[in-house]
């Protein structure tokens, strides 16, 4: 099964964020981050699918999350796509 690593953008209170998460359903976790269901530091802004990647398993989306929290330049050349 497929699973997606993937980077949030938002613009809202405190300026622009970005989010970096994993998921098996890309449209399914969207929507729950937008409805205020996702992980906490999401609640409360819209939400836009700025970036993502596919593996086939679970521990390389986990693994590859793990990096790009970590790589800030990443994201913020993401952010300008």
């Amino acid at each position: 099964m497929a699973s997606y690593v993937y980077i949030l953008g938002s613009t809202g209170r405190g300026g622009y964020r970005t989010y970096v998460g994993w998921t098996l359903d890309l449209d399914q976790r969207l929507a729950a981050h937008n409805a205020g269901r996702g992980a906490r530091s999401t609640r409360g802004r819209e939400w836009v699918l700025l970036y993502a990647e596919s593996y086939p398993t679970r521990n390389e989306a986990m693994r590859r999350e793990w990096h790009l929290k970590r790589d800030r330049n990443f994201r913020k050349r993401v952010q300008n796509f």
